[in-house]
Protein backbone atom coordinates (compact mmCIF):
# COMPACT_ATOMS: atom_id res chain seq x y z
CA UNK A 1 0.00 0.00 0.00
CA UNK A 2 2.99 2.21 0.75
CA UNK A 3 3.98 1.51 -2.71
CA UNK A 4 0.59 3.19 -4.48
CA UNK A 5 0.91 6.62 -2.81
CA UNK A 6 4.47 7.57 -4.85
CA UNK A 7 2.85 5.39 -8.79
CA UNK A 8 0.16 7.35 -8.05
CA UNK A 9 1.94 10.58 -7.65
CA UNK A 10 4.33 9.99 -10.54
CA UNK A 11 0.91 8.85 -12.78
CA UNK A 12 -0.57 11.76 -12.07
CA UNK A 13 2.83 14.28 -12.68
CA UNK A 14 2.97 12.11 -15.64
CA UNK A 15 -0.93 12.90 -16.56
CA UNK A 16 -0.35 16.48 -15.72
CA UNK A 17 2.82 17.10 -17.87
CA UNK A 18 1.24 15.38 -20.71
CA UNK A 19 -1.66 17.68 -20.58
CA UNK A 20 0.60 20.83 -20.38
CA UNK A 21 3.22 19.82 -23.61
CA UNK A 22 -0.33 19.04 -25.00
CA UNK A 23 -1.74 22.07 -24.90
CA UNK A 24 1.68 24.40 -25.04
CA UNK A 25 1.16 24.82 -29.24
CA UNK A 26 -2.56 26.45 -28.71
CA UNK A 27 -1.45 28.09 -26.00
CA UNK A 28 1.83 29.64 -27.78
CA UNK A 29 -0.20 30.25 -31.02
CA UNK A 30 -2.81 32.05 -29.18
CA UNK A 31 -0.51 34.66 -27.76
CA UNK A 32 1.09 35.03 -31.06
CA UNK A 33 -2.22 36.08 -32.53
CA UNK A 34 -3.16 37.96 -30.30
CA UNK A 35 -2.22 41.89 -31.27
CA UNK A 36 -2.33 43.04 -28.08
CA UNK A 37 0.76 40.88 -26.61
CA UNK A 38 3.09 42.37 -28.53
CA UNK A 39 2.73 44.12 -32.09
CA UNK A 40 6.06 44.03 -34.37
CA UNK A 41 6.26 47.82 -34.81
CA UNK A 42 5.49 50.26 -31.74
CA UNK A 43 6.29 54.17 -32.56
CA UNK A 44 5.17 57.30 -30.42
CA UNK A 45 5.11 60.83 -30.83
CA UNK A 46 5.74 62.93 -27.94
CA UNK A 47 5.39 66.71 -27.62
CA UNK A 48 6.58 68.24 -24.16
CA UNK A 49 4.60 71.70 -23.07
CA UNK A 50 7.50 72.58 -21.27
CA UNK A 51 10.01 72.51 -23.68
CA UNK A 52 8.18 72.38 -26.79
CA UNK A 53 10.68 69.12 -27.92
CA UNK A 54 9.09 66.98 -30.25
CA UNK A 55 10.22 63.34 -31.07
CA UNK A 56 8.38 60.55 -33.10
CA UNK A 57 10.50 57.22 -32.21
CA UNK A 58 9.84 53.34 -33.81
CA UNK A 59 11.05 52.90 -30.24
CA UNK A 60 9.87 48.83 -30.58
CA UNK A 61 10.59 46.51 -33.69
CA UNK A 62 11.54 43.27 -34.79
CA UNK A 63 10.40 41.62 -31.11
CA UNK A 64 12.78 44.22 -29.42
CA UNK A 65 13.14 47.76 -27.61
CA UNK A 66 15.51 49.96 -30.25
CA UNK A 67 17.96 51.53 -27.27
CA UNK A 68 18.85 54.73 -29.18
CA UNK A 69 14.86 55.03 -29.52
CA UNK A 70 14.03 54.39 -26.34
CA UNK A 71 16.74 57.55 -25.60
CA UNK A 72 15.58 59.39 -27.14
CA UNK A 73 11.94 59.69 -26.00
CA UNK A 74 13.60 59.61 -22.34
CA UNK A 75 15.58 62.66 -23.20
CA UNK A 76 11.77 64.08 -23.70
CA UNK A 77 10.68 62.71 -20.70
CA UNK A 78 13.68 63.98 -19.02
CA UNK A 79 13.04 66.62 -15.70
CA UNK A 80 13.14 69.91 -17.41
CA UNK A 81 13.43 72.10 -14.23
CA UNK A 82 16.89 70.13 -13.21
CA UNK A 83 17.90 69.14 -16.91
CA UNK A 84 18.21 64.99 -15.70
CA UNK A 85 17.40 62.24 -18.01
CA UNK A 86 16.45 58.83 -16.34
CA UNK A 87 15.99 55.91 -18.12
CA UNK A 88 12.25 55.53 -18.24
CA UNK A 89 9.98 52.31 -17.61
CA UNK A 90 10.05 50.98 -21.16
CA UNK A 91 6.40 49.14 -19.93
CA UNK A 92 5.70 52.94 -19.65
CA UNK A 93 5.89 53.68 -23.33
CA UNK A 94 3.95 49.99 -24.26
CA UNK A 95 1.16 51.51 -21.94
CA UNK A 96 0.80 54.72 -23.63
CA UNK A 97 1.17 52.79 -27.02
CA UNK A 98 -1.98 51.18 -26.33
CA UNK A 99 -3.25 53.77 -24.94
CA UNK A 100 -3.53 55.88 -28.50
CA UNK A 101 -4.32 52.87 -30.15
CA UNK A 102 -7.27 51.74 -27.88
CA UNK A 103 -9.00 55.22 -28.75
CA UNK A 104 -7.64 55.13 -32.37
CA UNK A 105 -5.28 58.32 -31.51
CA UNK A 106 -2.31 59.12 -34.71
CA UNK A 107 -1.30 62.35 -33.28
CA UNK A 108 0.93 63.57 -30.37
CA UNK A 109 0.87 62.79 -27.39
CA UNK A 110 1.51 66.01 -25.25
CA UNK A 111 3.41 65.80 -22.22
CA UNK A 112 2.69 67.41 -19.07
CA UNK A 113 4.99 65.57 -16.88
CA UNK A 114 7.58 62.60 -17.07
CA UNK A 115 10.64 62.07 -14.88
CA UNK A 116 11.02 64.24 -11.85
CA UNK A 117 14.14 64.47 -9.81
CA UNK A 118 13.36 64.26 -6.06
CA UNK A 119 14.48 68.30 -5.33
CA UNK A 120 12.11 69.22 -8.23
CA UNK A 121 9.37 66.70 -6.72
CA UNK A 122 9.50 68.11 -3.09
CA UNK A 123 9.85 71.38 -4.91
CA UNK A 124 6.60 70.61 -6.09
CA UNK A 125 4.97 68.91 -3.08
CA UNK A 126 5.69 72.42 -1.15
CA UNK A 127 3.99 73.84 -3.79
CA UNK A 128 0.62 72.11 -4.21
CA UNK A 129 -0.60 69.22 -1.90
CA UNK A 130 -2.05 67.15 -4.55
CA UNK A 131 1.90 65.82 -5.38
CA UNK A 132 2.44 62.53 -4.02
CA UNK A 133 5.85 62.27 -2.08
CA UNK A 134 6.98 59.34 -3.44
CA UNK A 135 5.66 59.80 -7.00
CA UNK A 136 5.99 56.99 -9.50
CA UNK A 137 7.12 60.45 -11.76
CA UNK A 138 10.76 59.68 -9.32
CA UNK A 139 10.94 56.25 -9.97
CA UNK A 140 10.14 56.89 -14.07
CA UNK A 141 7.65 55.13 -14.11
CA UNK A 142 5.06 58.02 -14.91
CA UNK A 143 3.40 60.65 -17.42
CA UNK A 144 1.35 63.47 -17.43
CA UNK A 145 -0.20 63.53 -20.39
CA UNK A 146 -3.10 65.12 -22.76
CA UNK A 147 -4.17 63.57 -26.33
CA UNK A 148 -5.10 66.90 -28.07
CA UNK A 149 -8.89 66.37 -29.62
CA UNK A 150 -9.62 63.64 -26.87
CA UNK A 151 -11.78 64.41 -24.39
CA UNK A 152 -10.06 63.89 -20.44
CA UNK A 153 -12.86 61.61 -19.68
CA UNK A 154 -12.32 59.33 -22.65
CA UNK A 155 -8.70 59.08 -22.25
CA UNK A 156 -8.88 58.29 -18.52
CA UNK A 157 -11.85 55.50 -19.29
CA UNK A 158 -9.45 54.06 -21.40
CA UNK A 159 -6.30 54.25 -19.76
CA UNK A 160 -8.32 52.24 -17.12
CA UNK A 161 -9.63 49.60 -19.27
CA UNK A 162 -6.14 48.71 -19.96
CA UNK A 163 -5.34 48.20 -16.45
CA UNK A 164 -2.01 48.44 -16.94
CA UNK A 165 -0.92 50.65 -13.73
CA UNK A 166 -2.50 53.49 -12.12
CA UNK A 167 -4.59 56.42 -13.55
CA UNK A 168 -5.32 59.84 -12.02
CA UNK A 169 -7.86 61.97 -13.68
CA UNK A 170 -7.13 65.59 -13.13
CA UNK A 171 -10.03 67.63 -15.32
CA UNK A 172 -9.09 70.84 -13.45
CA UNK A 173 -5.28 71.16 -14.49
CA UNK A 174 -6.53 69.37 -18.07
CA UNK A 175 -4.24 65.99 -18.03
CA UNK A 176 -4.51 62.13 -17.19
CA UNK A 177 -1.63 60.54 -15.10
CA UNK A 178 -0.56 56.99 -16.29
CA UNK A 179 1.52 54.78 -14.46
CA UNK A 180 3.35 51.50 -14.49
CA UNK A 181 2.77 50.96 -10.80
CA UNK A 182 -0.14 48.60 -8.71
CA UNK A 183 -3.83 49.54 -10.30
CA UNK A 184 -5.57 52.07 -8.24
CA UNK A 185 -7.41 55.06 -10.10
CA UNK A 186 -7.47 58.21 -8.39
Amino acid sequence: MGDLCPQRRRLLRGSLAGALLASAPSLARASLAAPEVAPQQRELTLYNRHTGERQTALYFHDYQYDSEAVASLDAVLRDHRANEVAPMDRRLYDLVHRLTEALDYQGEVHVVSGYRSMKTNTMLAERNGGVAKRSFHTRAMAMDLVLPGVELDRVRLAARQLAMGGVGYYPRSGFVHVDTGPLRAW
